[in-house]
């Protein structure tokens, strides 16, 4: 798969809601940066901070507006939205992902945290 075609899959595994199936695209020693929340390395560390949010969605879309590869590194514009409970949380996001030998070494999203946050209800935990 080209680095487009292996960002796609991983995107299309979490939208399904299948973490094992998008871990499974990433390397060893993936560096996830959430920017503005957290940078944790490698596929479990990732589990440990997608699987519990992911775990209380009922559905997940990351509809993708803009794409573009060069090389080894894809960039996408991109709104990710889970529906929950209480509705769906829509977050606009900017990516940045690095593949080498079909998987992905680096996983970089930019969001605004507050455009996140306002989106639960107060009486709900996150």
């Amino acid at each position: 798969m080209s680095p487009l075609d292996t960002v796609n899959a991983f995107i299309a595994a979490i939208e399904r809601n299948d973490l094992d199936s998008a871990l499974a695209l990433v390397a060893p020693d993936c560096e996830y940066d959430n920017v503005p929340m957290m940078k944790v390395h490698g596929p479990e560390a990732m589990r440990g901070i997608l699987g519990p949010m992911f775990a209380r969605c009922h559905e997940i879309s990351w509809p993708i507006h803009r794409q573009s590869a060069s090389g080894n590194v894809v960039f996408n514009e991109r709104t990710d939205k889970f529906r929950m409970d209480h509705g769906w949380i829509e977050l606009p996001v900017n990516g940045v992902w690095e593949v080498v030998d079909g998987k992905i070494t680096l996983w970089r999203d930019y969001f605004d945290l507050q455009s996140y946050l306002k989106q639960f209800p107060t009486d709900n935990p996150r």
